[in-house]
């Protein structure tokens, strides 16, 4: 008994130093490979050469900036604040339009300068409805003549991702050339044509990734605007609406039944 004990033990041994021997090798390979392993640094940026770099650069810099200034320009403080719209909401309720021009004037706002563009149009000789015409006609070529002007960095988003396809687009013409060239000088080495080839793709994966970006932030910023005008356009209303029901009260209760006979 005792001598079969110790026999399974000398070939448990002899079994375990084999497989530590066979395995040694492999688990060397494997640690080579490893280290050979590129990182995803060199693998997607550094491989597409200095045009990929360029074009994240690109990316980086133009999209990231305009997103920046966007989102502080694009702010309700600039455009429709509520301090100021309820100022001015009391000076039309109280049919004070004189004062509601100068608080509108003093104001750097998108409201305030609309408001003291289209209110002295304001005729005090048409009391059914003060002149509503002309001062919507005011707002709409403030809004117009705005509009030029606080699109143009709206619209460099969108130049953005017009280019960066086309840069990208450039890479992939630029490494497909490299790639022929080798082969028509005959090197059919596969590292040397995948390099080339990486370039080309690199490129063009980038170039798509900046403009899907720029894209999504154009229409985002364009919305935000819309929604920011919108909400100004809309106050302005509010404010020609409460003089109007202020001067023409007494005659709209008038027209309206104590009572309806059953």
């Amino acid at each position: 008994m005792k001598y079969l004990a110790t026999s399974q033990l000398k070939t448990a041994g002899v079994t375990l130093a084999t497989i530590l021997i066979t395995a040694a090798p492999l688990l060397a390979q494997e640690a080579t490979k490893t280290k050979d392993k590129k990182s995803a640094l060199d693998a997607y940026l550094l491989d597409g050469g200095g045009l990929t770099i360029f074009i994240v650069a690109f990316g980086l810099i133009s999209l990231v900036g305009l997103s920046v200034y966007n989102f502080i320009n694009l702010s309700k403080a600039k455009y429709c604040p509520d301090d100021l719209k309820g100022a001015l909401l009391d000076h039309m309720v109280n049919c004070r339009v004189r004062s509601a021009i100068e608080l509108s004037a003093s104001h750097p706002s998108y409201l305030g300068r609309m408001m003291a563009y289209a209110l002295p149009n304001i005729d005090a000789t048409r009391p059914e409805d003060l002149g509503r015409d002309y001062v919507e006609d005011s707002m709409a070529d403030f809004s117009i003549n705005e509009g030029r002007k606080n699109m143009v960095w709206i619209n460099m988003i969108s130049l953005v991702a017009q280019v960066a396809p086309m840069l990208g687009l450039f890479g992939t013409v630029f490494g497909m050339i490299g790639a022929f060239s080798k082969l028509g000088q005959g090197d059919t080495d596969p590292s040397a044509l995948a390099g080339e080839i990486s370039i080309a793709l690199l490129t063009t994966m980038w170039g798509l990734i900046v403009a899907i970006l720029s894209v999504f932030a154009y229409f985002y910023f364009k919305g935000r605007y819309s929604n920011l005008v919108a909400e100004c356009n809309q106050t302005a209303e509010e404010l020609i609406n409460a003089s109007v029901q202020t001067v023409n009260g007494d005659a709209q209760l008038a027209k309206i039944p104590e009572g309806l006979a059953v």
